[in-house]
């Protein structure tokens, strides 16, 4: 074996191949985001499938991915800070890996659950860590840049989910999306082996007990979300969780402020940037992850599109994701960063507020246009308000930084899904002819006649519209709060 010596160049010109460097890292987060986008073309498959899941387990088989995800993330930062991003990112390729096999292998709900978790667990540990390195390849002057240019690819990775996914499940099941991606990861982790530089190693503290406080208070809240239609919103398991998780969120909250190297200090959170960045982050992926859990069921059921078509008529939210984020620093720098997200907001939510007016008889080109108006405000907004969170945290907490950008994409991508996926199981549940409160629309339609199919395909449409309506008032009154507090520096 020939050991190579690390190539080094000064300071201000970076990592020579750094951009070699940044479309590797681009791809492994690309990888990671495109499986939350992907599984939702599978929910129809699913539905049908011999696991037979209710309404609430899709959501948990959507969202335990997210969940670990985004509670790991902080911690995965924190640790390849200690231990080497390298080696965070190498482990995290495994790991995932082998979480798929494991989801392509589950003989029910609860075994694809916990292989869901088990990938989530090496998304954790692969996202923060692409991040880093990409930063620490680029001189100060490129940092802005590169960012944005990572940026645009984790964005644009829930189309090449949404595409690669149809393509994969419209000639296999759904167990084909798993094993498709595996080796996928594979080859990733052989070229991060031979390409991904090492990286310096940081005093951080992992702070586990700050960890499982955080994963029990944020389950205990997606928890009362998901289950509240089935189980009764004022059933004594969803107030509990509900009662729980607050409770959890306050116990984090004093523990940190008393602990000597917490997990997040809550003190940072009074950088006004650093509160716009994860605050605006969480809402545009809230909005866009909403997006894409109904997307599917509309296009398939409503729309009669096939896998594939579903996949590639998601294609235009790539359009202003691509095209405008390239341009959203210099567009930041012209007209101010506060004008930009707050435009790029206002725009996801229009964009929402009229996809709540799509139905059966839309003409495609017209919700092409919706999504295209979408995906303008993800690439306004998105690398700015990355750029805030990075920018808000010194080079030594570079791990820190990327591990509360990648929380606040994924917190806001299983709020999404769990927010939109409950009001549409309760809105759908309750204008079905016949009720049920943990049918799917895939087991409502079987065997009905023409006149129940109309009526099931309305019930669908009225919960789609309803949950697309509270989506965009959630993101069109926290684009205010978040350009308030958007400044260009702490004063």
């Amino acid at each position: 074996m020939t050991v190579q010596t690390p190539v080094s160049a000064p300071p201000d010109q970076g990592h020579p191949r750094r951009t070699l460097i940044l479309a590797l890292m681009a791809a492994c987060a690309t990888m990671t985001v495109a499986l939350v986008a992907a599984i939702n073309l599978a929910i129809p498959k699913l539905s049908a499938s011999s696991l037979r899941p209710s309404s609430a387990q899709l959501l948990w088989i959507v969202d335990a991915y997210v969940i670990v995800f985004a509670c790991l993330l902080i911690p995965a930062g924190a640790f390849g800070d200690r231990y080497g991003r390298r080696g965070a990112l190498l482990g995290g390729l495994a790991v995932f890996a082998a979480g798929c096999v494991a989801s392509a292998l589950a003989p029910n709900v609860g075994a694809l659950i916990a292989g869901r978790a088990v990938t989530g667990l090496g998304a954790a540990l692969i996202m923060p860590a692409t991040l880093s390195l990409t930063v620490q390849a680029f001189p100060p002057r490129l940092k802005a840049q590169a960012i944005a240019t990572w940026t645009a690819a984790t964005g644009i990775a829930g189309i090449v989910g949404n595409v690669g996914g149809g393509l994969i499940l419209q000639y296999l099941p759904w167990q084909g999306l798993f094993w498709a991606v595996a080796p996928v990861m594979l080859v990733l982790l052989a070229l991060s082996a031979r390409i991904a530089p090492r990286s310096e190693r940081h005093p951080a503290d992992l702070d586990l007990i700050g960890c499982a406080l955080l994963i029990l208070a944020f389950v205990a809240l997606l928890y009362g979300i998901i289950e509240g239609p089935e189980r009764g919103w004022s059933s004594g398991p969803v107030l509990g969780a509900f009662a729980a998780s607050a409770l959890v969120f306050g116990l984090f909250t004093a523990y940190a402020l008393r602990a000597p190297h917490p997990l997040v200090d809550p003190r940072i959170f009074r950088v006004a940037r650093l509160r716009s960045g994860v605050v605006g982050i969480t809402v545009t992926f809230f909005g866009l992850f909403a997006l894409f859990f109904v997307n599917a069921q509309y296009l398939q059921y409503v729309k009669g599109f096939s896998p594939l078509l579903t996949g590639v008529a998601i294609g235009p939210l790539a359009l202003g994701m691509m095209v405008v984020s390239r341009r959203s620093v210099a567009l930041a720098a012209r007209f101010g960063g506060r004008r930009v997200v707050l435009t790029g907001m206002l725009a996801i939510a229009g964009g929402l507020g009229l996809l709540s007016t799509a139905g059966p008889h839309t003409p495609y080109a017209l919700y092409a246009a919706y999504l295209v108006l979408m995906s303008v405000g993800m690439g306004l907004s998105t690398p700015a308000l990355s750029t805030s969170v990075i920018g808000a945290l010194p080079p030594s907490r570079a791990g820190l930084g990327s591990g509360l950008n990648g929380a606040a994409r994924e917190v806001g991508s299983a709020l999404g899904v769990a927010v939109l996926g409950t009001i549409l199981s309760t809105r759908f549940a309750a204008g079905l002819p016949a009720g049920g409160h943990a049918r799917t629309i895939g087991q409502a339609l079987a065997g009905t006649g023409p006149d129940a199919h109309a009526r099931v395909m309305s019930a669908f449409t009225d919960a789609m519209a309803a949950g697309y309506r509270v989506i965009a008032l959630v993101v069109l009154v926290a684009s205010f709060v978040v350009a308030f507090w958007h400044r260009p520096a702490e004063t």
